[in-house]
């Protein structure tokens, strides 16, 4: 398929995607444990084993799109960024990145990126953006960020800074397909000034509760998923070579918390936002 990307409609070859209801599917699951309506019964019983292994694994995900929020209100308020790649996009929820950004800055542009039909159906159906800005989307890989920086420059100045936005997805790319250097190829695509705000499930937080969580979801998303825990340091490879924005990396509610967001327990999330020199 060329690279191709869109304003909040269906390219005409653009086929509806096959949704299969029996299967649990990461985005929905997700989108359960938000407390969104965009599920099926396989994705709420994926999302209860979750809940059984892991009973704060509800405030985790909830905290983490918080954490999603705080990032943007910083990166276009206090850095002045007016452009941003979200990449791993999810099914629409509250506080989604254009949202939170052109609430600020109105020109602010936008491109999610997505490999999965179903969440893109669900993107480009709900997602508009204000008439100053942009708000694009893109059908690829993560694997691919050749093809993620060609396609995103028909919406964004890749001359300008850009945030580039990785919440909860890499844990979606195993050691095998090199997740590390699929991250650094974009980043250094961007110029200096620009931002990765990243979070990842952790496997020395509760190490033995996120293996079985992970475990119990890997059995219950069909062939071809399989999710990957990274440690503290591991997580902060995705950062070589950027400057920490402080407190560094930490735990999502630990980042510039908000008097919206109480730390209710521990989070189990790595998170953190970095600056290209």
């Amino acid at each position: 398929m060329p690279d191709q990307w869109f304003r909040g409609i269906f390219p005409t070859e653009h086929e509806t995607p096959v949704i299969d209801t029996s299967v649990a599917h990461p985005a929905r699951v997700y989108d359960y444990l938000l407390g969104g309506k965009d599920n099926f019964a396989a994705d709420r019983g994926a999302g209860d084993q979750m809940i059984e292994a892991v009973p704060i694994v509800v405030t985790g995900c909830r905290m983490n799109r918080a954490f999603l929020a705080r990032a943007v209100r910083f990166l276009a308020g206090d850095c002045g960024i007016r452009q941003f790649l979200d990449i791993g996009t999810g099914i629409p929820s509250a506080s989604n990145t254009h949202e939170v950004a052109q609430a600020i800055a109105p020109d602010s542009r936008v491109v999610y990126v997505d490999n999965d039909p179903i969440v893109m159906a669900h993107a480009r159906a709900l997602l508009t953006g204000t008439a100053e800005g942009a708000v694009a989307y893109l059908d690829a890989d993560l694997r691919d960020p050749d093809r993620i920086v060609r396609a995103a420059s028909q919406t964004l100045d890749l001359r300008q800074p850009v945030a580039l936005m990785m919440l909860l997805v890499l844990h979606m790319i195993p050691d095998a397909d090199e997740p590390h250097q699929a991250v650094a190829r974009l980043v250094d695509a961007l110029p200096g000034g620009s931002y990765l705000a990243l979070s990842h499930p952790p496997s020395d937080i509760l190490p033995q509760e996120v293996a079985q969580l992970h475990q119990r979801l890997n059995a219950r998303l069909g062939p071809g998923v399989s999710l990957t825990a990274r440690s503290h340091d591991e997580v902060a490879r995705f950062f070589s070579g950027l400057d920490m924005v402080p407190p560094g990396l930490v735990q999502v509610h630990q980042w510039r918390p908000e008097g919206d967001v109480a730390p209710d327990g521990l989070a189990s999330t790595w998170c953190a936002v970095a600056r290209k020199r």
